[in-house]
Parts: C-alpha cells; structure tokens; sequence
C-alpha cells in the first residue's frame, strides 16, 4: 500500500520524511543496504551479502509492496539521503492472517533522533487498521538494547527465544528473541457495526 509523505522533527530539530519508496529511492536504498548492514551485529547480513540486491530487483520490490493490500514499506529521509526503513506485512491466509511482521532498521548516523519511533507508530498504524490484525510480531538479535528498548515502549513482549539463531563470523553465537504486541480495540456495544 501507499503511505503519503509525512513530515516529522528530528530531536536535532532537522525535518525529515516518511513515505513509500518510490523509484527514484534505489540508488540510495541500496547505498543504505550496505551501509547499514557493516554498522552493527544485529541485522542479518554483512555488506558482501548486498550483491543480491539490484536496482531491478529493489525496483521490483517497491512495485508489489506499494500495490500490496496486507502491508507497506516505508523509508525516512532526512536531507534527501535515506536513514532508514521499515515495512509491516500480513497475510490473508485463515490460520495465520490475524499475524503482522514487523522489521525497522537505520543508519547509525540517525540513530537516537526519534525515527524508530516515528517508524513504529506509523507501522501501528497501518496494522491495526486491518480489523483481522490481533497481534504484531517481530525478532530482535541478543545484545541489541537499544532495539528492545524501542520495541517495549512500542508495547511488544519478549515471548520466545531462538538459541544460537544467529552466527557471526567468529563464531560467536547470539540468541533470537520473538516479540508480540498485543492490538487491543475499543470494544463495541452489542449490535453496534
């Protein structure tokens, strides 16, 4: 789905702006991709695993999350360079349609500013307007306190863990902890649409 551009303030006073991706994102989405992906741990690629991305390939993926019905994608930009990105997803499938999958990433430069937050509101937003979504869920990498810390004021719980989900290039091996947050809605009076 399109989600129109929305202009927020920065903690550093700078203005930036959310929407959909639009073609003239690549270049930068995947300037954004490598970059982000060699300034921490806890995302799940390292820079050598961007080549997969192609600027037909990124185009193709803009195309069906901006016609898609069950989510969006969303980037931030601030001084016309992407910081950021985050996309919300479901299905329409009965077992598993009242799930949304969250994700959220930023360069480091952006982080502390209020985007991750602003990023979650909004992809709140887009979820819970779907009356079939009962609960979001997302993953965050052991050690990421800064991201646990954004998800809990968000509302999301810790509800399960992955042991030794992930493996870095040492070695070392980092849990995966699941998270749920619960939509909870006014309820209506009986008989009220």
């Amino acid at each position: 789905m399109i989600i129109q551009e929305q202009e927020f303030t920065l903690k550093d006073g700078r203005t930036a702006v959310i929407r959909s991706p639009r073609d003239e994102d690549i270049p930068g989405m995947l300037d954004y991709l490598y970059v982000s992906s060699g300034e921490t741990d806890f995302l799940l690629r390292y820079p050598e695993e961007n080549a997969r991305y192609t600027p037909e390939g990124e185009k193709k993926l803009f195309d069906e999350i901006n016609a898609s019905e069950t989510g969006a994608m969303l980037v931030c930009l601030v001084e016309g360079k992407i910081a950021g990105n985050c996309q919300v997803t479901w299905t329409r499938r009965i077992k598993t349609g009242h799930r949304a999958s969250l994700a959220i990433a930023l360069l480091k430069a952006y982080w502390g500013q209020g985007i991750g937050t602003r990023m979650f509101e909004e992809m709140i937003r887009i979820a819970e307007a779907d009356p079939k979504i009962l609960q979001l869920e997302l993953e965050f990498v052991e050690g990421n306190s800064r991201a646990r810390a954004l998800y809990e004021k968000m509302g999301f719980r810790i509800t399960g863990v992955h042991p030794d989900a992930i493996r870095l290039k040492d070695g070392t091996l980092l849990n995966e902890y699941s998270m749920v947050r619960k939509v909870v809605r006014a309820s209506r009076p009986e008989g009220e649409n």
